[in-house]
């Protein structure tokens, strides 16, 4: 035991965890010394509980900050880090590879086989390249199309475990008032609502080993939902990637986002209805430069929302997916779309009235103007963004975020609510596709 090699996990809580539950809980030859944590707030200072690490670490796991990487691969002569989260670029691994390697450590990004378990039952695997390509809406289609085959599905979405760890081991949520009895944050009810809408069960949480034997005792059919252009934790027999032409070449510069592509056995193109064609022509070169054995399925995101007639000529505040704008990089979503698409007379910038977390989260990513990212990663920062919204001056709030916001906080200003689900454009259709590989 004296000579196991030492280990830093890197990560954002969620395939770090998956990454050590599979290679490293169980295994003497390891000591995981600990975590660190970006992209996610109020990560860093937590411990991975003993109940989840196991016989191994019987005083669990510390959770650090990131910003202590190379003083603590120093101090515990680590030798090897393990990269562990995703949507980041390639160059940006490669400034971490450069700083674990000159601090004295090995730099290892697990393969993607390597990290997968094998379900007993069918999986179809929906990832993307980029976090807001529209890998959801995809999801849900995907589901609608199982449900037509009279097969019952089941989703197993990608972890978002912001809070008590012990408790999220496993979570299934099948109504509204599981996400209260789960203690959800914004992020997590953005993914889980939707599905439920559609009377559809989602399981999530930290120990997917676990998760899957539940999952599987429910469905004929598991479609992994996966999140933040993550690969899939489960080995699919489809494999669904998302592109999105709104950032034609992202599909070949983020991590593990091209490995997604490259695994694909199908590549959906969205958003084709509001993107340049000559985006739309430069995805396309990419893919088959990539992937040529891929099929591509060519689909439109259009825009709805409740009271069209309540946007034109108003002052409007729009708020959008937090995760797309913030390390998604987009400098807009459909909440905009639906702004310009219905006439608002101007989109309000929040930055002057933002407060708290809000205030240093747009400050954090300056790319993100006339928007209000809906972050919510726990209920302070939720009242931050209720604060934020009232402080605004506005006629109207445009609530562009997969779910009703105004069932997490009070919003006491008119609203109108978008919604988005995906179309194909022409053939083959994603229906076709997955009634001749389930077949």
């Amino acid at each position: 035991m004296a000579n196991r090699k030492k280990v830093l996990i890197m990560g954002a809580a969620g395939r770090d965890f998956h990454n050590f539950n599979v290679c490293f809980r169980d295994n003497p030859e390891y000591e995981v010394i600990a975590f660190t944590a970006a992209q996610i707030p109020n990560i860093a200072g937590r411990q991975y509980p003993s109940s989840l690490a196991g016989k191994l670490y019987p005083s669990g796991i510390p959770i650090e900050s990131e910003e202590k990487l190379s003083f603590l691969i120093k101090l515990h002569v680590i030798d090897e880090v393990v990269f562990s989260y995703s949507d980041v670029s390639h160059e940006y691994v490669m400034h971490k590879a450069s700083l674990v390697n000159a601090s004295g450590a090995q730099f290892t990004l697990p393969g993607a086989r390597q990290t997968m378990l094998k379900s007993k039952k069918p999986v179809i695997a929906v990832c993307a390249v980029r976090t807001g390509s529209g890998k959801s809406p995809a999801s849900r289609k995907v589901c609608e199309i199982i449900k037509g085959m009279g097969k019952k599905v089941v989703v197993v979405r990608h972890p978002m475990p912001y809070g008590d760890l012990s408790k999220q081991r496993l979570q299934r949520f099948g109504s509204y008032d599981d996400f209260q009895k789960h203690d959800c944050t914004i992020e997590e009810i953005e993914e889980y609502e939707p599905h439920v809408e559609q009377h559809t069960v989602v399981y999530a949480g930290v120990d997917y080993a676990v998760i899957l034997a539940e999952a599987e005792k429910e469905a004929d059919i598991i479609v992994w939902d996966g999140g933040n252009n993550d690969t899939p934790f489960y080995v699919p027999d489809v494999h669904i990637t998302i592109v999105d032409p709104h950032r034609p070449g992202h599909e070949l510069a983020y991590y593990p986002g091209e490995t997604n592509l490259l695994l694909a056995d199908i590549v959906v193109i969205s958003k084709e209805d509001t993107a340049k064609p000559e985006n739309i022509r430069l995805v396309k070169e990419h893919i088959k430069q990539s992937n040529s054995n891929a099929v591509i399925v060519d689909a439109a995101l259009p825009v709805t929302v409740e009271k069209p007639g309540l946007i034109k000529g108003r002052r409007t505040l729009v708020i959008e997916d937090g995760p797309t704008l913030t390390h998604g990089g987009m400098t807009f979503g459909a909440g905009v779309l639906a702004a310009k698409q219905y006439g608002a007379m101007e989109i309000v910038d929040p930055r002057p009235y933002a407060v708290g977390s809000i205030a240093e989260t747009l400050e954090k990513y300056p790319h993100i103007r006339n928007l209000l990212p809906a972050m919510g990663y726990g209920h302070s920062q939720m009242e931050e963004l209720r604060e934020t919204i009232d402080r605004t001056p506005c006629d109207l709030v445009i609530i562009g975020t997969p779910i009703d916001l105004r069932k997490l906080i009070s919003i006491d200003k008119p609203t109108d609510r978008v919604r988005y689900h995906l179309q194909e454009i022409g053939t083959p259709t994603l229906k076709e596709l997955l009634e001749t590989r389930l077949r």
